[in-house]
């Protein structure tokens, strides 16, 4: 089974898509905002773009979940926006074994998406700001890009289908 981190912007669905997912894989889901310490948070909360220095800490903690799958022989979803290629390369660890889900969409769409999010601590007001750092993968990564435009069912379903896990139990 397979190690996938779900990526993209802040209401892109990282959560309701990697949910499914893994539902749908019978695999571990771990959400990676819970990986942020609280000072990420609050800093998120009050609408202060978060630096290079911030996230280290939090993508290694994710990278350290990825790893102890990966040592155990085991399988899991995780999501992190992963804006930046460098990002990246901290969660994979170059490894060919984990898969990014890159869920793609148009600006707009992702606004209304988090215009309509309730209970949630990522304002709508940093949006520009992830889409301004954001490094779209690169045909040397391995990833898949898939539009978070249909339902998300239809998403999962074709994230499945490129994983080519169709046929798996």
């Amino acid at each position: 089974m397979p190690i996938i981190v779900v990526m993209g912007v802040s209401g892109s669905g990282k959560s309701t898509i990697a949910t499914l997912l893994a539902r749908e894989l019978g695999c571990p889901f771990k959400e990676g905002d819970a990986f942020h310490p609280p000072a990420n948070v609050e800093k998120m909360k009050s609408g202060t773009p978060l630096t290079d220095e911030d996230r280290w800490p939090w993508l290694e903690r994710i990278a350290a979940e990825i790893a102890g799958w990966r040592i155990t022989g085991g399988s899991g979803i995780v999501t992190c926006s992963a804006l930046k290629r460098a990002y990246r390369q901290v969660l994979t660890g170059g490894e060919p074994d984990v898969t990014i889900v890159y869920l793609k969409g148009d600006r707009a769409v992702i606004e209304q998406r988090l215009k309509a999010r309730r209970g949630h601590f990522m304002p709508v007001t940093l949006l520009d700001s992830q889409f301004a750092i954001l490094q779209e993968p690169g045909e040397d990564e391995r990833a898949i890009a898939v539009d978070v435009g249909p339902a998300p069912p239809a998403i999962v379903a074709e994230i499945v289908r490129r994983l080519n896990l169709e046929e798996r139990p």
